[in-house]
């Protein structure tokens, strides 16, 4: 007998894809649609039906955290099934810390001291230098109002290690139930009472998101499982971009809430987050699922790549790129000039960010990279090495 075909023998050696240009792809085009959200509020593009549309390309934010879910749980999924070691934790947190913090920190530090609308107390700096804002009340503040999903996203990082002792006590059949099992629980977390006067919003804390990382590990999980119906399914790209587009204007629709960023009802917000899930776990799929030598030619390009790496400066810069767009063209925030200003926030934002990943990600990355080759007593393989970024966010 045979044993049973995997994405993983399909695609690679050690039972771990390395990297996936598609995915980096992915991750641009993601970083470009927290942009187009941000925009068209801005702009006051939020009504009617093209400015539900734009404004709902929030769900941005899905993708990256289904990245985040899935760059991460790889190496877990695969080393639970004997494909490879188990991740270094030690080496997972230092990547962490070093991918994230430098270029971070840099931003606060310039956007608090120079940007005119950022009025900042002590509180203030604090909560943004550790990344606690969506914490503490009141601490988002002008041209870092974005930062709540990377707050969201270091709070996954953290607690990785542990899902992967917990899940490690399972039946390697269990996992994937068990993960779509809390991805359903923690859909009720929207349910908890809490005091919005007091400042606090339980509904940007991390477990009422679970299940948008969910849907990336459970696509993990199904690239070092047996080549079955779902893997076929994915494989198929229209049938997921009409998934995708389908939850797409679901969660864009008055069913999933009110335009522009106004939370919903209970049972609003619990729609839009479900579709999330789908709509990131259609968009990926694909991507991971597919069968070894299969080009995405746009996402997988050499520019797309690029524009990939800088994503997360252009997160981290963008609403400081758009704060700089409006004297420039001579208009006030919420008077329209959607397309001019989108441009120019995105020129301006990724010129930012390739200063940033020049100047700081990159060389603090590769200072960690000569610091561990220097202080392992074995040399790292690429399988422990290999590069993921951040999914970040809106």
């Amino acid at each position: 007998m045979t044993a049973p075909v995997t994405v993983a023998d399909e695609n690679s050696v050690g039972g771990t894809r390395g990297f996936l240009p598609a995915v980096e792809g992915l991750r641009a085009c993601a970083a470009i649609g927290v942009v187009v959200t941000h925009v068209a509020f801005q702009t006051g593009h939020t009504t009617g039906a093209v400015g539900r549309l734009l404004g709902r390309f929030d769900l941005a934010v899905a993708v990256f955290f289904a990245l985040s879910g899935f760059l991460l749980w790889r190496g877990h999924a695969a080393a639970a099934r004997g494909l490879r070691s188990r991740p270094a934790t030690g080496h997972y947190l230092r990547s962490r810390i070093v991918r994230i913090m430098p270029g971070y920190l840099v931003a606060v530090v310039v956007i608090l001291t120079l940007l005119p609308d950022a009025q900042a107390d002590l509180t203030v700096w604090l909560a943004n230098l550790t990344l606690t804002q969506i914490y503490v009340p009141l601490t988002l503040t002008a041209g870092l109002t974005q930062m709540w999903s990377l707050s969201v996203e270091v709070s996954f990082y953290l607690a990785l290690p542990l899902l992967a002792l917990l899940a490690r006590r399972l039946p390697v059949r269990a996992r994937t139930p068990a993960i779509l099992a809390t991805a359903l629980a923690s859909l009720f977390w929207v349910h908890i009472p809490f005091d919005g006067a007091s400042g606090h919003n339980l509904w940007n804390w991390p477990p009422a998101f679970f299940s948008w990382f969910a849907a990336g590990m459970v696509l993990a999980e199904l690239t070092v499982t047996r080549v079955g119906w779902v893997h076929r399914l994915a494989r198929h790209r229209i049938l997921m971009a009409l998934i995708a587009v389908a939850a797409f204007v679901v969660a864009a629709s008055p069913l999933a809430g009110r335009e522009g960023l106004h939370p919903g009802s209970i049972a609003q917000v619990t729609l839009k987050t479900v579709m999330g899930a789908v709509v990131a776990g259609a968009l990926l799929a694909p991507l991971v699922l597919d069968r070894p030598g299969t080009s995405h030619r746009f996402l997988g390009s050499d520019s797309m790549v690029t524009l990939g790496r800088w994503s997360y400066g252009l997160f981290v810069w963008h609403l400081a790129a758009l704060a700089m767009v409006f004297p420039m063209i001579g208009e006030f925030a919420f008077n329209g000039h959607f397309t001019v200003v989108l441009v120019l926030t995105v020129v301006f934002g990724f010129a930012i960010a390739a200063v940033s990943y020049a100047l700081v990600e990159s060389p603090c990355r590769n200072a960690l990279r000569r610091w561990e080759r220097s202080n392992s007593p074995t040399p790292l393989d690429s399988s422990v090495t290999e590069t993921i970024e951040p999914a970040v966010a809106r």
